[in-house]
């Protein structure tokens, strides 16, 4: 509202002290001293920017909304936008704007205004020169970068540095299908039902299931065995909790989806008239009142079509889901992330205003932001696809029908939660077990960057009891050039 003066954040900086124990050296905070201390925990953690100065994933969202030049558009068509200036008494000639044209995550126009006329508190459109002539229309994802840069050093601040910057879409995503395979050229898959898995075949892949529960437990293509050792590809609607989730006590109110009974109805095979195999497991999970159905579809490619569909118990009151997808620890040495949506910076659905859809890649370990207190981390939001690959030849493509959410991380989700009450846990401690964890998600319940004693994320960042359907893609590839 413009007669309130700012929004203020507590803290600025997490106040903590180096401390040792056990041989290692980590940020201690409230308990870890001595058992007489009073303690509020990593209360006193809760700053935007790390001990060592350094920003925290929330620093970058901070900065966005805190910028004082803004950009939308007019019409985009003809490359006009409008550039208002926020500042109250200084105009925007100090900074000039650098502008690229994205298609499908990657950049293939770009250009610089030098001179920004714009007073204070004015606004003033301005006319790109780009041309969307060149441009495939077949590209569903076609954006426009705006970055607002220092000519010289100002203060603190050295030439070139973005202090603000925007984002429009010019054509968005719309959604993709299966890729199912041409059948009469790949050799057929065959079915093996005899022993304690149902396994599929095919020319350069592997696929089982375990007969008891209905989850894939084993999948080997070109050679390479992609699902970790004793793990499923199983649902999951819960998360390592954040500091919000404990201030909000939503580790208990919400415990009714941490460990559901999946109770299996039914599990059948079938051959499909387009030569993909399917398999529909139907389950009741009691404890949530509700109906899951998972269905297959397999390729002979390798590739795999996963629906994954819940019922609601009409009237029923149930706590709110954290998230709704599925997880698997598939082998450590699939180490390497690649992806195209919202980033670089871990993001939320109500904490990902700074990220700007586009093509990322860094390692697994990378992935992981280590909170003072182990929580959930490394979300990834708004996403077409992601890609994990090993240090060989092999990778592992998801692939949305709709935007969805993931992260690959070298820690559990387990290792990163704990439990009913918060412990002193720090990530200095944390091992890594050679495997990586991948959650795929239709969507993550927000994190309610509020405040840390009650607040809960807005009603639009929340997963309410209902039904839910999420359907996504794995598929295989091998680099036959590496």
């Amino acid at each position: 509202y413009p007669n309130y003066q700012g929004g203020f954040i507590w803290d600025f900086a997490d106040q903590v002290v180096l401390w040792e124990k056990d041989g290692k050296k980590f940020y201690a905070y409230g308990g870890d001293f001595n058992q007489f201390d009073a303690s509020d925990q990593n209360f006193c953690a809760n700053g935007v920017f790390n001990a060592k100065r350094e920003p925290k994933p929330h620093a970058y969202e901070v900065k966005y909304y805190y910028q004082n030049i803004w950009a939308t558009p007019v019409d985009l068509g003809s490359g006009k936008v409008e550039v208002y200036n926020e500042n109250f008494f200084v105009d925007l000639s100090d900074y000039y704007m650098e502008w690229e044209l994205v298609a499908a995550g990657k950049p293939v126009q770009s250009g610089r205004v030098e001179e920004l006329n714009v007073a204070p508190q004015q606004k003033a459109q301005i006319t790109l020169n780009y041309d969307l002539d060149k441009v495939a229309d077949c590209i569903a994802d076609l954006y426009l970068n705006i970055y607002f840069k220092t000519k010289s050093e100002m203060g603190v601040l050295p030439a070139k540095f973005e202090v603000a910057k925007a984002q429009m879409a010019i054509r968005e995503f719309t959604g993709m299908e299966f890729p199912v395979a041409n059948c009469e050229t790949l050799i057929d898959m065959t079915i093996d039902n005899s022993g304690n898995n149902l396994v599929v075949n095919g020319e350069h892949f592997s696929l089982s299931f375990d007969k008891k529960d209905g989850f894939i437990n084993g999948y080997t293509v070109y050679g390479k065995q992609v699902i970790a050792d004793e793990a499923k590809l199983v649902p999951n609607f819960w998360r390592a909790n954040t500091d919000n989730d404990y201030g909000a006590s939503l580790q208990r109110k919400n415990a009714v989806w941490e460990n559901p009974e999946f109770d299996m109805k039914s599990f059948v095979t079938s051959k499909c008239d387009d030569g993909t195999i399917q398999v529909v497991a139907k389950y009741n999970i009691a404890r949530v009142k509700g109906d899951l159905t998972l269905t297959y579809r397999i390729a002979n490619t390798g590739a795999i079509e996963i629906k994954e569909s819940f019922d609601a118990t009409e009237g029923e009151e149930i706590a709110n889901m954290f998230r709704f997808g599925m997880r698997v620890a598939i082998p450590g040495s699939f180490c390497n992330v690649e992806y195209f949506g919202r980033g670089p910076v871990e993001n939320y659905s109500d904490r990902k205003s700074n990220t700007f859809v586009g093509r990322y890649s860094s390692t697994v370990d990378e992935q992981f932001y280590g909170y003072i207190r182990p929580q959930e981390a490394g979300n990834k939001t708004d996403l077409r696809w992601i890609t994990l690959s090993d240090e060989g030849r092999v990778s592992l493509t998801i692939i949305g029908t709709e935007l969805f959410s993931a992260s690959a991380l070298p820690y559990s989700q387990e290792a990163l939660h704990d439990g009913m009450r918060k412990q002193q846990s720090h990530p200095e401690f944390l091992v890594k077990d050679g495997k990586t964890y991948l959650c795929i998600d239709k969507a993550q319940q927000g994190l309610a960057c509020v405040n840390s004693w009650g607040a809960v994320p807005l009603p639009q960042y929340m997963l309410p009891y209902s039904d839910y359907e999420f359907t996504f893609v794995i598929t295989p590839e091998l680099d036959i050039y590496q």
